[in-house]
């Protein structure tokens, strides 16, 4: 059975002390609701992925993102970063606990924009399961406007328009970007990258 957003157990909680990232059962996610963080890859085919954050825990995960980032950096960004930091970020991500869901199109469908948009549709599909709040997409330009047709759309089949927000932002000013940023790179180059954050993934889900 396929693994969907909110099917972990914790793995600790940011609160106390440990510094990790917890998606919780089905009853944390339900309660207080959780921001779904997403970004893409297109190498090698296509992917999406998704990082989910309980909302009581944005301020504090962000703050922990915000220690790895170095002087005179506005963001992490694994595209610029050095293999050692690039080490250092997974490792970082993994260790804190973060836990993600691949969203695979490969080179299926036409066009990017297609693959996308199975992607979109099955990660809406899982929100709705869970009770996930909230999507944040890496905002790019060319793509806003029809990202918000097929979440719309998406939303209304998932029985979720009333109830999930989706959003485009700047990595820039959003730090929680950072986490799938990383997953879809190292998971996108293969090899010893996807060994790496491979703990962080806890399903791949074919789209």
């Amino acid at each position: 059975m396929a693994v969907s957003l909110g099917d972990l157990a914790p793995h600790g909680n940011v609160h106390d002390g440990s510094a990790r990232i917890c998606f919780g059962e089905t009853t944390v996610i339900g309660a207080s609701g959780a921001h779904v963080f997403v970004d893409e890859s297109k190498r090698r085919g296509y992917l999406l992925a998704a990082v989910a954050v309980p909302a009581d825990d944005l301020h504090t995960v962000r703050k922990v993102l915000r220690d790895l980032v170095l002087p005179g950096q506005r963001r992490l960004h694994m595209k610029d970063e050095s293999d050692p930091r690039r080490r250092a970020i997974a490792s970082a991500i993994v260790r804190f606990g973060a836990r993600a869901i691949v969203y695979d199109a490969a080179r299926r469908y036409r066009t990017d924009r297609d693959r996308r948009e199975a992607c979109l549709r099955l990660l809406v599909d899982d929100a709705a399961a869970r009770g996930v709040h909230a999507l944040v997409l890496e905002q790019d330009d060319s793509l806003v406007v029809s990202d918000r047709r097929i979440l719309y759309r998406a939303a209304r089949h998932a029985g979720c328009a009333e109830t999930l927000r989706y959003d485009h932002r700047r990595a820039g000013t959003e730090q929680l970007l950072a986490l799938p940023d990383a997953v879809a790179w190292c998971w996108a180059r293969g090899g010893d990258w996807r060994r790496r954050i491979g703990p962080a993934v806890i399903d791949v889900r074919q789209a």
